[in-house]
């Protein structure tokens, strides 16, 4: 047997001694963004986590790190909202559960925006006439003189605030940090600066918990930057992908690392469908990323932008951490299910969640012999039982189809094979 590395000798030195010193592990949760659908993935992998391991207790963490979407959730946790009430009111709409996430939220135009940059329009138009004639400037000059007038949002993102505000000052929730029994970091972007701006660290905890949300998930473009403290912050993942250095930095035994968005590799001809255990998987062709046209193409390069430098993250973790167990939990880069969703889209939560369900126990049972090890040093014990369980489902499944109905389902796979054939066939283009 080959002899124990120096890392792993001090490692079970350490675990021996807070053994004998009866000391708890110090175990951190790091959610990175990824709009509603990553909000949905992480929701139907925290399920499955909570499920299929022992020991671990997902409202009694020492530290919850949130960026983008992943803050919502962050929050809800470390309110003592559990992974379960997130799924009954996200995702299978329990109007008796906690209401963190209504799509309404999101969705509504950012008036105040629209019509302040509107006002600014005549006196721009009047400053880039003057700079095309009397000034004698460029016509490309001109036009980015009218930059000033768009918008810096589509959406208004101001009822985040609000409604989580009324959430967290219910009896038992809390919407100051400062009051939360675990630590909970909030990661936005200084607009001005670039920089981190960690919502919740001691000098930053003086914020709102649902402010800080709303700044940490402000995505350019989409919703305006948010003001606080006369500075503006935008989405914290446009410095880090996950921030998961804020618990560590702290001192952490375990990390736990999830990741929701990941390049798709589209490169085999079909992949089977994560189903549950016993039954055949579902086959289903994934395109080629071009078929999708430009948005397909925007999507692809941004995930593989913000994968590569969360795997160089990673590695610099390994490296700067040596003492503390990193398990990065993400889809299967093949799996066509979470690529293909609208990621705005909520039509498709319930389904998506469960499949997010199922693929992260699947995930468990393929590595459960090196995460055994790794998590039983911080008391944590995979169950089994539980996750062999053909019958195991996060939402209660919905009545099979008809007869009729998987006639027509497989009618329109053929019609959508004999598609892709005729389009690909040596002779369809003469």
């Amino acid at each position: 047997m080959a002899a124990p590395t120096r890392k792993a000798a001090r490692k079970a030195a350490t675990t021996r001694a807070e053994a004998g010193r009866g000391t708890k592990p110090r175990i951190a949760l790091a959610l990175a963004g990824g709009g509603p659908l990553g909000a949905i993935y992480e929701i139907g992998a925290l399920c499955a986590l909570e499920q299929s391991l022992t020991g671990l207790e997902l409202n009694r963490l020492d530290h919850y790190v949130g960026v983008s979407a992943g803050g919502f959730i962050a929050a809800g946790l470390a309110n003592g909202i559990s992974a379960r009430d997130l799924c009954a009111s996200f995702i299978e709409g329990d109007p008796s559960g906690h209401a963190v996430f209504d799509p309404a939220w999101l969705m509504q135009p950012a008036t105040d925006e629209l019509i302040r940059r509107g006002i600014m329009w005549p006196g721009l138009v009047l400053g880039a006439l003057w700079r095309l004639t009397a000034g004698r400037k460029s016509l490309m000059h001109t036009l980015e003189h009218l930059g000033a007038g768009l918008p810096t949002g589509v959406f208004s993102n101001r009822n985040i605030h609000t409604e989580l505000a009324r959430l967290f000052e219910r009896e038992g929730f809390t919407n100051d940090f400062r009051k939360l029994k675990s630590r909970l970091t909030l990661v936005a972007t200084n607009l001005d600066t670039g920089e981190a701006a960690p919502f919740g660290s001691p000098g930053w905890d003086h914020v709102p918990i649902s402010q800080a949300v709303q700044a940490s998930s402000a995505l350019p473009g989409l919703y305006p930057p948010v003001e606080i403290d006369d500075q503006y912050y935008v989405d914290g993942a446009l410095k880090k992908t996950l921030h998961a250095s804020m618990a560590m930095d702290q001192g952490v035994d375990l990390m736990l690392c999830l990741n929701p968005l990941v390049p798709f590799d589209a490169s085999m001809p079909e992949s089977p469908r994560v189903m549950q255990r016993g039954l055949a998987p579902e086959r289903r062709r994934i395109p080629r990323i071009i078929e999708g046209g430009l948005p397909s193409v925007l999507s692809q390069t941004f995930r593989s932008m913000i994968h590569s430098r969360m795997a160089l993250g990673m590695k610099h973790y390994e490296r700067a951490y040596p003492d503390t167990d990193i398990v990065l939990i993400e889809p299967d880069h093949r799996d066509p299910e979470l690529y293909l969703a609208n990621t705005f889209s909520y039509r498709q939560r319930r389904h998506l969640a469960e499949h997010a369900f199922q693929q992260t126990r699947q995930m468990l049972r393929s590595r459960k012999t090196g995460l055994s090890a790794k998590l039983s040093r911080h008391g944590i014990h995979i169950n089994h039982a539980a996750l062999d369980d053909p019958k195991a489902h996060l939402c209660t499944p919905l009545k099979p189809p008809t007869r009729v109905g998987r006639a027509i389902a497989s009618l329109q796979e053929v019609m959508d094979d004999l598609g892709h054939m005729v389009k690909h066939h040596p002779t369809a283009a003469a």
